[in-house]
């Protein structure tokens, strides 16, 4: 199993739940509405001074499904480039076959490391931006 999480600005949550049910994934998630913070794309704190606010999707699926929206959420990222969309893709440690996913870089196809799932001690957590 593989945590996924996505956190965007409101302003694509549509989109990005629209690009999730035409791929046929992420239809079991968690949603945390109201996410305040600071990244690379500037403040989403939901005040006067950084109106926007941010949301997050949590989904825990196996790795075809991981696929799936991963190719979803760099379609929305695509599209709206600067709207500061992060995936980030954590294994289950109690699983004993993991894949990891990861954001890809824009030199990567695809930001799945199979051979990954081989090394003894692989680092917890990867992500980042898509694209």
């Amino acid at each position: 199993m593989i945590r996924i999480e996505i956190v965007a600005n409101h302003s694509v949550e549509e989109n990005i739940l629209e690009a999730l049910k035409k791929e046929g994934v992420g239809e079991h998630y968690t949603k945390y509405p109201l996410i305040h913070g600071v990244g690379k794309s500037g403040p989403r704190m939901g005040d006067a001074i950084w109106p926007e606010e941010n949301f997050a999707l949590v989904i825990w699926c196996e790795h075809d499904e991981a696929l799936g929206i991963e190719r979803a959420v760099k379609a929305v990222k695509k599209g709206y480039p600067d709207e500061g969309i992060k995936f980030f893709g954590m294994p289950d440690p109690a699983s004993p076959q993991t894949v990891y996913i990861a954001a890809p870089e824009p030199e990567r196809q695809s930001a799945v490391r199979p051979e990954a799932a081989a090394q003894p001690k692989p680092p917890p957590v990867f992500g980042g931006e898509i694209m």
